[in-house]
């Protein structure tokens, strides 16, 4: 059985070159998993930025299946290597348990959304620096791909 993977993201993405990258680590992904990507969409531009992330978290929140285990990316969380990225997507493919990535807007994740991560599933961070919402689409999606090269015993993933 192929692993299964989710991911939530807010908005399509503004820029077309990193939705173009996005595209093309799908499309490779979903060669090696099942992967089902899904868009929420931006709250009103007019909205306070703290509104926005309210409201873009709540719309998260009400896409996620009861059924799957959020991993919500935020630079607080913990720093994953491709190989333990790997890792964990074995365990949780062994335990039959689906993982959704969730990447958030402009403004971030809500603390809710977070605490629904710490509760059941994990805060994952792409490492200390700030990315924007659409580049932070492109390396996870890459780092999915990666970590499905590592479990498939395939030659991408250099040391």
């Amino acid at each position: 059985m192929a692993a299964q993977l989710h991911c939530l993201f807010v908005g399509k993405g503004r820029e077309a070159s990193l939705r173009e990258a996005a595209e093309v680590y799908a499309l490779k992904l979903s060669r090696l998993a099942r992967c089902e990507l899904a868009l929420v969409k931006d709250a009103p531009a007019a909205l306070p930025a703290q509104e926005k992330c309210l409201r873009e978290g709540r719309d998260l929140l009400a896409r996620l299946d009861p059924r799957h285990l959020p991993v919500v990316l935020d630079e607080r969380g913990e720093m994953w290597s491709s190989r333990e990225l790997a890792a964990r997507l074995k365990a949780w493919e062994d335990a039959a348990r689906t993982p959704c990535f969730l990447v958030g807007g402009a403004y971030g994740l809500s603390d809710e959304v977070r605490e629904r991560a710490r509760s059941g599933g994990a805060l994952f961070s792409l490492g200390r620096i700030t990315l924007p919402h659409e580049l932070a689409r492109v390396v996870l999606l890459e780092q999915l791909y990666r970590a499905a090269s590592i479990n498939k015993g395939l030659p991408y993933h250099h040391d």
